[in-house]
């Protein structure tokens, strides 16, 4: 064995680590991030189709933390035949408002959960102030989660959106959850089908 052969091996401890980490990355629980470029264009009821086929061959624990339908036919019957956990009520300056359950989800335990719209400030008396926040508790507890964003709503990228479009998004996710994705999956459409998808209210 040569010194470059040696000098090129790495040491037992930098394997062993390799090793650990590989390890613990496939018993932590899994994050899906459906990805879109603008609303419209088919995130959530792409997300619904994952978490049905998932039931159909895998007998999957599946569980509707949120989804938002937007009042479209085709994703609200993308609902049927899974388990639907019941919106937490809140009241906020006069007005009623329906959140995400967190304590209920946890509660519950599910093997998968989903939950629309990454990007969603949770009204004042949430666990967490962001959607996000909720997603990473849920992922510590063991639940692989399912979840929906827009590129727009990704931080490091909110000045180069602003510099486009002239407006200021003001939901946004760190970077640090797209590099907690286990998966990304991006859906995306030509942009005259989306104008007539929108026209249709789709």
């Amino acid at each position: 064995m040569t010194m470059i052969e040696d000098e090129q091996r790495p040491s037992p401890d930098t394997v062993l680590a390799r090793i650990t980490a590989d390890d613990a990355r496939a018993k932590r629980a899994k994050l899906k991030i459906f990805f879109g470029f603008a609303p419209g264009v088919g995130k959530t009821y792409r997300m619904l189709q994952v978490a049905r086929d998932l039931v159909v061959e895998h007998q999957a624990d599946i569980l509707v933390g949120l989804v938002e339908t937007h009042r479209r036919r085709e994703t609200a019957a993308m609902h049927l035949g899974l388990d639907i956990l019941p919106k937490k009520k809140v009241t906020y300056r006069g007005h009623n408002l329906e959140e995400f359950d967190l304590e209920a989800a946890l509660a519950r335990k599910p093997a998968v959960i989903l939950l629309d719209e990454l990007a969603h400030t949770n009204a004042p008396g949430s666990l967490h102030e962001k959607r996000w926040q909720d997603v990473l508790e849920l992922l510590d507890a063991g639940i692989d989660v399912l979840t929906t964003v827009n590129v727009q709503h990704v931080e490091s990228l909110n000045d180069v959106i602003e510099q486009i479009t002239g407006v200021r998004v003001r939901e946004t996710i760190p970077d640090s959850i797209l590099e907690r994705a286990d998966d990304i999956e991006v859906v995306d459409i030509a942009p005259e089908e989306l104008l007539a998808r929108l026209r249709e209210g789709k």
